[in-house]
């Protein structure tokens, strides 16, 4: 996986949502050839009652619980279940070609059964029309880019976030938490060279920035 996308991975699995990474959209010919058309680099579902906290018995805790809201920056609806489809980039936030494609849209949509076949082009134009799209299903739908700089034309109306804040979001929760995680090795390669340079920073036992 892209180092770039296993650190906004990371960042949305902070916020409570449940991710499938780099998910591939393929078509076959009329010869019955596989061609490959686009990766989706992320996309990602959260129930609205997501929280940081999550109680064991005993009155134990579980290891990086933070008393902390979703992050500002994602929008997140706090009344209904929210589905993201993601786009990461190192410099321009924006989608690629085939992401601006109203049928390779929705079959991702319809593929992840968040609407129906039937419906799911009529969303997907929405989507790339206005950014966001509620379903039938009762949940909304949302373009979400991430990059490291202001979107271009390129982009739809989405919603932008900068890899800034990313980072910034992730090494205060490590901070935040660091006296549960700093024995922990984190399987995502961008957490644990975070929590690395958590560990050599001289600040990082007093919870220092």
């Amino acid at each position: 996986m892209d180092n770039t996308v296993a650190l906004v991975q990371a960042y949305l699995h902070v916020n409570g949502y449940f991710t499938v990474a780099e998910y591939p959209i393929v078509s076959v010919n009329r010869r019955g050839e596989p061609r490959g058309i686009t990766d989706i680099d992320l996309m990602a579902w959260r129930f609205p009652r997501a929280s940081g906290r999550a109680g064991l018995p005993g009155g134990r805790r579980a290891i990086g619980e933070a008393a902390r809201a979703t992050d500002p920056a994602l929008r997140s609806p706090a009344d209904m279940p929210d589905m993201l489809i993601a786009e990461v980039k190192r410099g321009r936030a924006r989608f690629n070609r085939a992401m601006r494609d109203p049928p390779v849209l929705a079959t991702a949509l319809a593929r992840f059964g968040c609407c129906n076949a039937a419906d799911s082009e009529a969303t997907a134009r929405k989507l790339l029309r206005e950014g966001s799209a509620d379903t039938h299903c009762g949940h909304v739908v949302r373009l979400v880019a991430f990059g490291a700089a202001a979107a271009d034309e390129h982009l739809p109306r989405g919603h932008v976030v900068p890899l800034e804040n990313v980072v910034r979001y992730l090494r205060r929760w490590l901070r935040d938490c660091w006296p549960e995680l700093h024995g922990v090795k984190f399987s995502n390669p961008a957490v644990e060279l975070l929590a690395l340079l958590q560990r050599l920073d001289p600040g990082a036992k007093d919870g220092a920035p």
